[in-house]
């Protein structure tokens, strides 16, 4: 079991040590599904609560089995992800790894407002070329294409 930090968190073991693959890809897509659907912030609130529950929780996953498998076809991801979650050092795994892919997609949407405000600066300065020329105000740089570099300006 990994000493707890003087500082609050706990040092994990590497990852390839203690799971195995299919843990690993179980632990990717539930964290990709929980940051896909905007779910980063309460999941993590409620993860981080219930942390120190972590092995009753897994206890009451067992209870509600029976209910779940009316649901679900296969129950064997099901209940990987039960025997993962009995162990803390897997619950701080599943925040780490959400942390991380939220952290990616902040950067991926932060890009795209950049390109977005680019885009929007090109098509702002094509207008005011547009309005000039319409109203006779045309001026000595209006004469060529618009660039990046002059929406920019």
């Amino acid at each position: 079991m990994p000493h707890k930090s003087p500082f609050g968190g706990y040092d994990l073991p590497p990852e390839d040590e203690e799971l195995s693959p299919e843990e690993r890809e179980l632990l990717y897509k539930f964290a990709d599904f929980i940051v896909k659907r905007g779910l980063t912030v309460p999941a993590i609130l409620s993860l981080e609560t219930v942390k120190p529950l972590n092995y009753i929780g897994s206890q009451f996953m067992v209870f509600a089995e029976p209910f779940v498998n009316a649901f679900l076809k296969d129950i064997s991801k099901y209940n990987t992800f039960r025997q993962m979650m009995e162990k803390r050092d897997n619950v701080e795994r599943l925040l780490q790894k959400i942390e991380e892919l939220d952290a990616e997609q902040y950067q991926k949407e932060k890009e795209i407002k950049k390109k977005y405000k680019e885009q929007k600066k090109i098509r702002w300065a094509k207008r005011k070329r547009f309005l000039r020329k319409l109203f006779g105000r045309e001026k000595p740089e209006d004469s060529g294409t618009i660039t990046k570099d002059d929406a920019l300006k």
